[in-house]
């Protein structure tokens, strides 16, 4: 079995065009047409519908992509195991992350981590859906929800550390609450899904099922929407701190932490070996990140 036909068909279940997944790798559409046939010949079946415009995977195509990948992860561990292993990690990363965090995290340290290893490439989604890393073809994966699922194998880049606050301005017209208890007399901002924010006091633990005249499915718009005074939210450092700083927000209810198990992972399908280019991408960003993250460090005592 050819690796350089695995690579290609590995690329077509993501671009679904022949074209575009043989200029990926330096091939014409004819030679990517014929190894794709030579590999169908091989295997003795079908891997992909062809349409004029695109292809897509057929039934026995989607069963062969986790084995391809695996084929092509094995490859590149054992290169370098046998002394490749000196050598920059090189080729695709594609990674998927969450839309704000990679925007105001992970972008702007890519530069740092391309010029550590130039021989890789990265390809970046963002999108605040969960993605299925096996169908999408996704190397890695930066969650920053708790895991469910086990067959993932998760490393933690950092904390993922949640406060409550509101606006000044909000603050002044409706007064601070003292406790957990006293949100049920204000206007909260809830992200959904998350209407039951819970604390750790002084008697245990104990659950608000707050609610207000605003919610979104966007943690960048719960966020701006506390900025603009409608009410009070939860949100996590890492999205808020330069607000913070600024002073647009301030932190409230600070005798109540609150009970979160939320951490930022990097997770990958434990089907997989960890190949050198993800290893390196967890690394860096571990590194980068750490216990003790710039976001939280620059917040106030």
């Amino acid at each position: 079995m050819n690796i350089e036909h695995l690579k290609l068909f590995v690329r077509l279940a993501i671009t679904h065009n022949i074209s575009s997944a043989g200029q990926e790798l330096g091939l014409s559409p004819a030679v990517a047409s014929s190894y794709i046939i030579k590999l169908e010949e091989g295997l003795g079946v079908r891997l992909l519908h062809r349409t004029t415009r695109k292809v897509s995977l057929t039934e026995e195509g989607k069963a062969f992509l986790p084995h391809a990948e695996d084929v092509l992860a094995s490859v590149e561990a054992a290169r370098a195991s046998v002394g490749a292993g000196s050598a920059s990690p090189r080729g695709t990363l594609r990674v998927a992350a969450p839309a704000s965090f990679g925007r105001m995290h992970l972008v702007p340290a890519m530069g740092g981590f391309l010029a550590r290893y130039p021989d890789l490439t990265v390809d970046l989604r963002l999108s605040d859906s969960i993605i299925d890393m096996v169908e999408g073809g996704f190397d890695i994966a930066v969650r920053n929800s708790e895991l469910k699922d086990s067959t993932l194998i998760a490393r933690k880049l950092a904390p993922d550390q949640r406060i409550v606050c509101a606006a000044p301005d909000y603050l002044a017209r409706y007064g601070e609450p003292e406790s957990p208890q006293a949100l049920q007399q204000h206007q909260c901002i809830t992200l959904m899904g998350l209407e039951s924010w819970t604390f750790e006091t002084p008697d245990g633990q104990f659950t608000s099922k707050v609610n207000g005249s605003f919610r979104t499915d966007n943690g960048e718009a719960v966020r701006d929407a506390c900025v603009s005074g409608l009410g009070i939210t939860l949100s996590s450092t890492w999205s808020i701190y330069q607000h913070l700083q600024r002073g647009e927000l301030v932190q409230i209810l600070r005798n109540y932490p609150l009970v979160s198990n939320t951490a930022i992972w990097a997770v990958y399908p434990s089907s997989r070996l960890l190949a050198p280019k993800v290893r390196a991408f967890i690394d860096y960003f571990a590194e980068c990140f750490g216990d003790a993250p710039y976001w939280d460090r620059t917040l106030s005592a």
